[in-house]
């Protein structure tokens, strides 16, 4: 059996060669293969601003922590397909006990990467509990994680992932997340019962600078008022999950997706 941190290069038995890649990341969030349903959701995520706020660059070497079916993958993998590289560090998916939603989106996710024409020579890896390690020490650029800290942190893996990113990243790399935003007075013991979905701001910043990073800056993109953060199913209340279904669904779409913090930290250079 081949050791699972082994960097699995996709679709290395495909002909052809690559497209150029977009230019600019309007550009690769422009582009035709997008998925109809994650071009929908650009108004409420901000991908653009986003990756220019944490200041990826197209020759960059770039991390994406659980990247899921690959909202975020469909822009940055083009983008860095012909100066940089992207890298996929996905969830355990062998164990038989894998919840099924996960197989299904990892599966998505090859299926876009196998086509090297739209994303380049991609790089997959695994990173989840007992394997932290995202890539070879002082190699990355930029390390992102969208979405998944409150995951990590449910499930005492958060400190093993901000060390693993720490040691991945070049000194003066960046460390960009974004994440559901719980109120600044929310009790963590029941936030962390797994029924919200939310974190605090607070902690995700003691966590990533316990491990040695440092917070650049925070931006108030994806910051959205009319989000109390007080749902019946959390977060998955809320657009796109709507976890309710018809109950109050007018309600909710109004509310529209997450109040989300978006930090950019640095590894400091000594």
């Amino acid at each position: 059996m081949k050791p699972r941190s082994l960097l699995l290069m996709v679709g290395l038995l495909a002909t052809g060669l690559a497209q150029a890649g977009p230019a600019t990341l309007e550009a690769a969030a422009a582009a035709d293969h997008r998925t109809e349903a994650y071009v929908a959701r650009d108004a409420a995520r901000h991908p653009v601003e986003v990756l220019e706020f944490f200041g990826v660059d197209a020759d960059d070497t770039v991390v994406e922590l659980w990247p899921s079916a690959g909202y975020w993958t469909e822009i940055l993998a083009p983008y860095l397909a012909d100066s940089g590289q992207y890298i996929a560090a996905v969830y355990e998916v062998g164990p038989a006990d894998t919840p099924s939603y996960r197989r299904r989106l990892h599966g998505r996710l090859l299926g876009k990467l196998a086509d090297q024409s739209t994303y380049g020579k991609t790089i997959v890896t695994t990173a989840d509990a007992g394997q932290w390690t995202l890539a070879p020490d002082a190699s990355v650029d930029v390390v992102l994680t969208f979405r998944n800290v409150h995951n990590l942190w449910w499930d005492d893996q958060a400190e093993a992932f901000f060390a693993a990113a720490h040691a991945a990243l070049e000194p003066g790399g960046v460390l960009g997340v974004v994440d559901h935003r719980a109120k600044p007075d929310a009790d963590p013991a029941e936030l962390k019962a797994k029924t919200t979905g939310y974190i605090r701001q607070a902690d995700v910043i003691r966590m990533a600078e316990a491990a040695g990073f440092k917070l650049a800056a925070s931006s108030e993109i994806n910051a959205n008022p009319k989000d109390d953060t007080e749902h019946p199913r959390g977060v998955w209340t809320l657009p796109p999950s709507l976890a309710l279904g018809d109950t109050d669904r007018d309600v909710y779409q109004a509310i529209g997706e997450s109040d989300r913090m978006t930090l950019k930290f640095v590894k400091l250079l000594n």
